[in-house]
């Protein structure tokens, strides 16, 4: 006579616990740890998602080990993808049963669903499967940024790219080719020179195997390049500055080698008037209009095949410490995801 009613009171309990990961302190893939949480309560301007798929970036990697600093304990993880169950009394453009994606704050992507404001979700058309977007918002609006707002790249331009076949290189090479522009791809080794090839790059130099200022020179015919996005940072800042012609932007992206030493201003007025910024992708997406303007054009640029988003490794969310690890190298072909 029970049985049947104590089955359902499991089920409904079940449905409203969420599987989520937390760190408690800052260290390796070991801090990452999983847990069932109750459901949080909808505000009136949000939705509540059940992820699909999660994206794996490397800010969550350095979160995790304490170089970008967070708040503990918290969750981890700023790109998802997955289907809308239910709205907050306030939102009127989202419903249940769209298929959606987003990428930035708040944090806690890494779970198997949330709640997530509204204005912020950005509905999938039925060609973009939810892995593809998982694995390619959160890089492809910051290749968006970095080729149409930080520098905007125009035909006959010629762009030095390190990182070309990692998956935002690969991004950026594509969609810089698709705008015009003449790409030279750096990569850490030979190896990975097919992969940029593949990407689009029209020459891939090898980072220590020559003379990267020099082969920029020969191969632009001594104009060299109009702006190098630049994400290793302290090995390859001065070399960066070599590369570019007169008024020719740097544009850092990153630090893998170690924040660049601060440069003197006279230094860019003898290379030639040179710009040198430090983008950031909440300085450019932290406005929701601003934020869906660029979405929308990486979703268009997907489906319209200018960049070619790949999934390199997908895990499944209990093995969010295996996904780490392998991010954590800087080895890797292509997007990494998580599966719930």
């Amino acid at each position: 006579m029970w049985a049947p009613t104590i089955i359902a009171l499991i089920v409904d309990a079940e449905m409203d616990m969420v599987r989520t990961v937390r760190i408690e302190v800052t260290g390796g893939p070991s801090v990452l740890t999983l847990a069932d949480a109750p459901r949080a309560d909808l505000a009136p301007h949000e939705a509540w998602i059940e992820h699909e798929a999660i994206g794996v970036n490397y800010l969550d990697v350095m979160q995790r080990n304490g170089t970008a600093p967070l708040a503990l304990p918290s969750g981890l993880g700023f790109e998802g993808a997955g289907v809308v169950k239910a709205v907050g009394s306030g939102v009127s453009d989202i419903v249940p049963g769209d298929r959606v994606a987003y990428a930035l704050g708040p944090i806690g992507a890494y779970s198997s669903g949330r709640a997530y404001p509204a204005e912020r979700l950005i509905r999938l058309p039925g060609t973009v499967a939810a892995d593809l977007a998982a694995a390619s918002l959160f890089k492809g609006i910051t290749a968006q940024y970095l080729l149409k707002t930080t520098y905007p790249v125009k035909a006959g331009d010629t762009v030095l790219a390190y990182g070309a076949a990692g998956p935002l290189g690969q991004f950026l090479v594509s969609w810089a080719k698709h705008l015009g522009a003449t790409v030279i791809g750096v990569v850490s080794r030979a190896t990975s020179a097919d992969r940029a090839r593949g990407a689009g790059c029209d020459e891939v130099l090898v980072w220590g195997a020559v003379d990267m200022a020099n082969e920029v020179v020969k191969l632009t015919g001594g104009k060299k390049v109009n702006v190098v996005y630049d994400g290793v940072g302290r090995d390859t800042f001065e070399t960066s500055l070599d590369c570019l012609a007169k008024r020719g932007v740097l544009v850092s992206i990153g630090a893998s080698s170690g924040a660049p030493q601060a440069v003197e201003l006279s230094k860019l007025n003898s290379k030639g008037s040179l710009y040198v910024t430090r983008p950031s992708l909440a300085a450019h997406a932290s406005d929701a209009t601003e934020y869906r303007e660029r979405a929308n054009d990486v979703i268009n640029a997907i489906e319209e095949g200018i960049i070619r988003p790949s999934i390199w490794k997908a895990y499944p969310l209990d093995d969010v410490s295996a996904a780490h690890e392998l991010v954590e190298t800087g080895h890797s072909e292509g997007s990494v995801i998580l599966k719930t």
